[in-house]
């Protein structure tokens, strides 16, 4: 069984269907049986998706001393994941609402409260990283610190920077830079997604970046091999709400890979357990097994 040690971010989030954009103002509108309050967060959701596929995760996180927290520490022990590592060293735990319309179409509004002062402490990722497989440091300020000390350990460091539209940004440097495994979106750059990695791959010696394309697919670059490989969207079901999507094909193909090393076909499998994943209303929700995954990409 691969270990993989996951720092990022945990929240509450509301998830509300708006029919279409953009919102037609009315003072009430009800929505029975429809407005959802999971705990989510790009952390957690690559635990769950993780878990769910049979690999041993530590998810290190901080959250707030309060309900939002207590909520997500007793959905992770219903779920099956530690919260040893969650930390409730913020003064509130962050929260987001997320619009969807009827197209999959979304509007994310993000409280990040105190996230991008706060800082992991070091000691708790030193004993959670020891065998670990594979580092996921997301994105957030509090996971930056930790970059020297996955390197010093040797790790194999992956990270998703998300909406990328230049190879220099500031806030994403430091991530970008010490990546063996990249993930990003296309949506700053749609149609040019080859030319942005010809770019990408001069600032960062990660030897694999993949750019999620959304109903297109990914595209994989393989530095070794110096080639690109365009792995098509599949159909497994309808599409409800596209959140979380990203962090789903970045999930399964940390799972995969850290079992075989073959980038082409996790990534294969990724798009799979992606596609299915889109038919729920919650980020957090719509995760296949291995076994369910397998069975399913042999009818792809």
């Amino acid at each position: 069984m691969s270990k993989i040690t996951v720092c990022g971010l945990v929240n509450l989030e509301t998830t509300v269907p708006v029919g279409r954009f953009p919102i037609e103002y009315s003072p009430v509108d009800y929505k029975f049986f429809s407005v959802n309050t999971q705990p989510s967060g790009v952390g957690l959701n690559l635990a769950l998706a993780l878990t769910k596929l049979g690999s041993k995760v530590d998810l290190l996180s901080l959250c707030g001393d309060d309900i939002a927290g207590k909520v997500i520490k007793d959905y992770l022990k219903a779920s099956n994941i530690s919260s040893e590592y969650v930390q409730s060293l913020s003064k509130s735990t962050p929260q987001s609402v997320v619009l969807y319309d009827n197209e999959g179409k979304r509007k994310v509004y993000c409280d990040l409260t105190d996230m991008q002062e706060n800082a992991y402490p070091s000691e708790f990722f030193e004993n959670a990283s020891k065998g670990s497989d594979i580092c996921v440091l997301c994105n957030i300020n509090f996971a930056r610190h930790l970059i020297p000390l996955a390197k010093e350990r040797g790790k194999l460091i992956a990270t998703d920077v998300h909406c990328l539209s230049d190879i220099y940004d500031e806030y994403n440097g430091d991530f970008i830079s010490a990546a063996d495994i990249l993930f990003l979106s296309n949506e700053n750059f749609v149609s040019r997604e080859e030319e942005f990695v010809n770019s990408l791959k001069t600032v960062t010696n990660a030897k694999i970046i993949v750019v999620g394309m959304g109903s297109r697919g990914a595209l994989l670059y393989l530095r070794e091999k110096d080639k690109y490989s365009v792995f098509p969207a599949v159909y497994t079901r309808p599409v409800v709400n596209t959140v979380g999507a990203g962090d789903s094909l970045f999930a399964s193909f940390l799972h995969f890979y850290s079992k075989t090393e073959d980038a082409e076909y996790s990534l294969k499998l990724a798009t799979i357990f992606a596609s299915y994943k889109i038919g729920e209303t919650s980020a957090s929700k719509g995760f296949l097994s291995e076994k369910e995954l397998l069975n399913l990409y042999k009818d792809c």
